[in-house]
């Protein structure tokens, strides 16, 4: 069967918020690079017609190629930007890329209902990455819960303080607690043992907006962390260079987070990285879990981020590796599967073949 470009969607926040080092953004500029069409899609753009059809008001690329990312984002953020009514239903795969933590204030309708969306899509066959109805599953920490325990830190998930406390307090006075439902390294604090009557104030500043989760320290934590990106449920490896980079932060924030100020470095998966990912794969592949970021601590995850894992961009930039040619590539595979089994395979099968 004869190749045709692809038409690709990315669902984000907003376009507006979009920055330029964003997986996003360079998964897209490396789709147009390689002669496919591009539609950026916000949360609230989605439009269900009287036809029946869903459509969407969506920034599409003018260009036929960009110098660099933020060339791409000037275009989408400028005056002139190309907006069009498409038929989200004509795409052959449309990619779930926003981070549902950013809307918990303002918009808390926003996450689910795009997602009730990317499900009525789903039904007219375009492939919708990662799975939609198991994203909605995934809206929150508890998802990581589902994992195996041996991967796992010692967690307490609760809005009581008091059973926060106690926890800490099991755990020798240390600890990591966090919002439920967060990203970036907002709203982390690392209890170290002398916090005090700190602690409460750390524990109200997370229950203030939601379910606190709770987690024993892990002193490996203070070197930084390892993100190692997954693909079809497998650690991503071109040409013999993992997707890895260590995180990590020397200005005394215990954060790691790219967002929080952290920095990275070329790294290598070892054996006890490699493990995790072994360990987390049938359910990465159970639930359709195309894309994925593992955060790793020694022989731990700290977290599974599914809906808007990044890095692509800076493990390209320390490897010298075309990461993001490699997935557009790979969704050209699926498209042809697609089209070769006509409808006989689901939506999670496709997602993960």
């Amino acid at each position: 069967m004869t190749d045709r470009p692809l038409r690709l969607g990315f669902v984000v926040n907003d376009v507006a918020t979009e920055q330029d080092n964003y997986t996003t953004i360079r998964l897209a500029r490396t789709a147009v690079r390689m002669g496919h069409s591009v539609a950026l899609i916000g949360l609230e753009d989605f439009i269900y017609d009287p036809s029946g059809c869903v459509y969407a008001k969506a920034h599409v690329p003018a260009g036929e190629s960009y110098a660099d990312d933020a060339a791409l984002l000037a275009e989408l953020h400028g005056e002139d930007a190309k907006v069009e009514r498409i038929n989200v239903e004509e795409l052959d795969v449309l990619m779930l890329r926003s981070d549902p933590a950013e809307e918990v204030v303002d918009r808390p309708w926003a996450p689910n209902s795009a997602l009730l969306f990317a499900q009525l899509v789903v039904k007219r066959g375009v492939i919708v990455l990662n799975d939609p109805t198991h994203l909605t599953d995934a809206s929150n920490k508890t998802y990581f819960q589902h994992f195996p325990e041996d991967v796992r830190p010692v967690t307490c998930i609760s809005r009581d303080a008091e059973e926060i406390k106690a926890f800490i307090s099991a755990q020798g006075g240390r600890g990591v607690i966090k919002p439920l439902q967060g990203s970036g390294g907002q709203g982390v604090f690392v209890v170290n043992g002398d916090g005090g009557a700190n602690v409460n104030q750390m524990i109200d500043a997370v229950i203030r907006d939601g379910y606190a989760i709770a987690q024993e320290y892990l002193p490996k934590a203070a070197d930084g962390d390892l993100r190692l990106l997954t693909l079809n449920g497998r650690p991503l490896k071109v040409d013999g260079r993992y997707a890895c980079f260590r995180r990590y932060n020397d200005s005394g924030d215990a954060r790691s987070n790219i967002s929080a100020g952290g920095k990275i470095e070329l790294a290598e998966p070892d054996e006890d990285a490699l493990r995790l990912a072994e360990l987390v794969a049938p359910k990465l592949i159970h639930d359709g879990m195309y894309l994925a970021g593992l955060d790793i601590v020694g022989d731990k995850l700290m977290e599974v981020n599914v809906d808007t894992p990044g890095g692509i961009n800076m493990a390209e930039e320390l490897t010298g590796v075309d990461f993001s040619g490699h997935i557009i590539e790979d969704l050209a595979r699926k498209v042809r599967l697609r089209n070769q089994y006509r409808g006989n395979l689901s939506n999670v099968e496709l997602s993960m073949l």
